[in-house]
């Protein structure tokens, strides 16, 4: 499994590195630092959510927890109109960034925590890889979890959620109801999704 190598006794960079020009800004709220990494997990940096978001190309990590019930449903959250991407779109049951500090499966279950107030589960871990969309680039952790669960969506993160059949989620592909980065993660996973029953 992947995971995130902090500097041991470092005080890493914060970016944008100031300049003469550019002195820099106030650190602004810790919870909204992310880790800013190389491919192979070393941190190299942090950056507030805002400036990674904003076409810097830093690379940052994310997980992101598939959730499926014995049936074979897969289960999608509807993404909150208040989202600054894809609001209203379905898309992964839980996804969000790794704080400063964080290790990959502590921001695993905080975010399911977060999210659909979800603490029990045994993640099982699928893979890793760069999702980059318009200078945003993501190192993306994939897990998934086989269950009955029980799931409470947080109104303010997500508007909704269900359990979605295989079919039903090929049938709504490119048609601008699922995410982009759903879509394209589903192909690299629905094969070891339907191994994991």
């Amino acid at each position: 499994m992947f995971d995130l190598i902090y500097p041991s006794g470092v005080v890493v960079p914060m970016f944008p590195r100031p300049t003469v020009d550019n002195p820099g800004e106030p650190v602004p709220d810790t919870s909204e630092i992310l880790p800013i990494i190389e491919p192979d997990g070393i941190v190299i940096g942090r950056a507030s959510r805002a400036y990674c978001h904003a076409g810097t190309g830093l690379l940052h990590p994310v997980v992101h927890l598939h959730l499926e019930d014995h049936m074979g449903r897969i289960y999608l959250q509807k993404r909150s109109a208040s989202k600054d991407l894809y609001p209203g779109y379905w898309d992964t049951a839980v996804g969000g960034h790794l704080t400063y500090g964080e290790t990959v499966l502590e921001a695993l279950y905080r975010e399911a925590a977060e999210e659909l107030g979800l603490r029990a589960f045994n993640p099982v871990w699928l893979g890793s890889y760069i999702y980059e969309n318009g200078g945003d680039r993501e190192y993306v952790c994939m897990f998934a979890a086989v269950g009955n669960f029980n799931i409470h969506p947080d109104n303010l993160e997500v508007q909704e959620g269900e359990w979605w059949t295989v079919e039903r989620i090929e049938e709504n592909l490119g048609k601008s109801v699922i995410t982009p980065n759903f879509e394209e993660e589903f192909g690299r996973i629905r094969k070891t999704l339907a191994s994991l029953l």
